[in-house]
């Protein structure tokens, strides 16, 4: 998946202008970078067009491999305090985000990404429709 199109995509089911798209999309993805584990962001990151793969290669500062804990809203809460994001746009964002993140990388790579985070992160992804969320691994 191209830049454009990831973004597109995002603003799409946001309902955002592509500016707006573009910032969430950063901020979710370098929130995610924290909440998953350094080799789990890498391994995303590397499937991720340039433009949104250094989101995943950056997160803050932390100590080894392992990932911060929490959830969802704070997961939400994180991403409306990053800069540029529109706070009332924030949980709208992260799901049109993970969403399409599941359409531009591997199954494989989303599931195992998911799979570290709580069960209650999958209430903000769109179900799989016909066409999207199938990507050969």
């Amino acid at each position: 998946m191209e830049y454009e199109d990831f973004i597109n995509a995002v603003a799409t089911r946001a309902k955002v202008p592509t500016d707006q798209a573009a910032t969430l999309s950063q901020a979710t993805l370098e929130t995610l970078a924290d909440r998953i584990s350094a080799g789990q962001a890498e391994n995303l990151a590397y499937q991720l067009p340039g433009g949104l793969d250094d989101c995943l290669r950056n997160p803050l500062p932390r100590s080894a491999e392992h990932a911060t804990s929490f959830g969802l809203d704070e997961f939400v809460r994180r991403v409306a305090d990053r800069p540029a994001v529109d706070r009332s746009l924030a949980a709208a964002g992260v799901g049109a985000v993970l969403t399409t993140l599941r359409e531009a990388v591997s199954r494989d790579q989303f599931e195992d990404a998911m799979a570290q985070l709580p069960k209650e992160f999958q209430q903000v992804i769109e179900p799989v429709g016909a066409g999207g969320g199938q990507r050969r691994g």
